[in-house]
């Protein structure tokens, strides 16, 4: 139960996040607020280590394997796409798409065992809810 209410949480703010990125960018720039999005996380980031035991920060360099270490470049991207998806589509048709789109590589990474994710087997129902979840980004686009 606690993991759906972290998982509503997160969805919430992914929205909201992107509405308000979506509109400094209005009144900046896409890099320049993709990189404010990033710094004002890193210094959230370093309170909250501050503030919670202060864990080495050298164990981050013995990560394996070491693309993992991208995650923070991915970061930049997503806030980057979810931006000009917002502001090309509108944040409801934006983020419904978005969350299909991470349902569908979510899946494939399972399946296929990607990245050091445990490998599950390929069901037709997944591929069936998939299908209705763009289904309705259809009806809701029309």
């Amino acid at each position: 139960m606690w993991g759906i209410i972290i998982a509503l949480i997160s969805g919430a703010l992914m929205s909201i996040q992107g509405v308000f990125n979506t509109e400094l960018t209005k009144q900046s720039s896409l890099w320049v607020t993709t990189g404010f999005a990033q710094l004002t996380a890193f210094i959230v980031c370093l309170f909250a280590w501050l503030a919670t035991g202060r864990q080495s920060v050298s164990a981050i360099l013995n990560v394996q394997p070491k693309y993992m270490l991208l995650a923070g470049a991915v970061g930049a991207f997503i806030t980057l796409t979810v931006i000009k998806g917002m502001d090309s589509l509108g944040p409801a048709k934006a983020v419904m798409i978005i969350v299909v789109a991470q349902i569908i590589t979510a899946y494939i990474i399972e399946v296929f065992g990607l990245f050091g994710v445990e490998k599950t087997g390929f069901e037709l129902k997944s591929v069936v809810g998939a299908a209705l979840a763009i289904a309705g980004i259809v009806i809701f686009k029309w």
